[in-house]
């Protein structure tokens, strides 16, 4: 298993970020109902600024190259928990998968609720942004995003679509759905940077 629990020192900050307390509960915040899902219908699209737009079925998306990390989880409105072991799929082993073209760069996530939420593509190539299917050895919860959710441990969990079913490469940022509603576009939770 990876562990990422470290990766505050490249923040130059604490492991519990400012204004942050710790818990060792999972508060479920979402911006509506929990979506019905069926895994033999899910699809994942990715496509926007790449070389082989692709539609992933469920069992195609768990063949990806996947791994085990361990990881913090921040929440904006002040909680964080410690030690979550998520397992799915690395952002650079998608963005490997279509192939993105130079242009790109910005990333929008959306999700099967109608969320949305954009990253640059530079904060989404590295290992421990997760496509993520499971949560401390069980299937994610559907509360909790499942079957598919992004983890973003170097931002605030709002970066990390819940219910996930479709990735597009941009040539120009767009905004998410938090985001178009004042919520930071950088979310780093080691400056606080919560609101814009």
């Amino acid at each position: 298993m990876k562990d990422v629990t470290g990766l505050h020192r490249e923040f130059d900050g604490e492991r519990l970020p400012p204004g942050q307390r710790e818990t060792t509960a999972f508060p479920v915040l979402s911006k509506g109902e929990t979506p019905e899902i069926d895994l033999e219908t899910w699809e994942c699209s990715v496509s926007g600024a790449v070389e082989s737009p692709r539609t992933f079925s469920w069992g195609e998306f768990r063949e990806l190259p996947h791994e085990t990390q361990r990881q913090d989880f921040h929440c904006v409105t002040g909680w964080s928990r410690f030690d979550c072991e998520f397992t799915g799929v690395p952002f650079p082993v998608l963005a490997d998968a279509v192939g993105v073209r130079e242009e790109a760069v910005h990333v929008l996530f959306s999700a099967a609720d109608g969320y949305t939420t954009d990253l640059p593509l530079a904060d989404c190539m590295r290992e421990d942004v997760l496509f993520a299917w499971e949560l401390d050895g069980e299937p994610l919860p559907d509360d909790h995003g499942g079957p598919l959710r992004v983890v973003t441990p170097h931002k605030y969990a709002y970066k990390g679509a819940k219910w996930v079913d479709g990735v597009e490469f941009l040539t120009e940022p767009e905004l998410g759905f938090w985001e178009r509603r004042g919520y930071s576009e950088t979310a780093n939770p080691w400056r606080e940077e919560r609101y814009s």
